[in-house]
């Protein structure tokens, strides 16, 4: 597991250093991984029904409720690699 956390954190970082702009979509799905490799399962009220950004973003993570961690940090390490080419 130590490997796989360094490997996410460095992902982390791979992803703010993209060559080009992922689609929103992507964006959505790897911020949901992330969140959920992170924190684990959604926790809180769902945000405003008019913050559009922020229920976008919590929908995607809340879809994601009962993947493991680890599950999660690999699929996030993978997609990352996937868009850095």
């Amino acid at each position: 597991m130590a490997n796989l956390k360094t490997q996410f954190e460095q992902a982390a970082l791979d992803a703010k250093s993209l060559k080009s702009r992922p689609d929103n979509d992507t964006l959505l799905r790897m911020y949901a991984l992330f969140k959920q490799g992170s924190e684990g399962d959604v926790s809180g009220p769902p945000p405003g029904m008019f913050d559009f950004v922020a229920s976008a973003k919590f929908q995607a993570w809340s879809k994601l409720e009962g993947t493991s961690q680890e599950s999660a940090m690999k699929k996030y390490v993978d997609l990352v690699n996937t868009l850095k080419g």
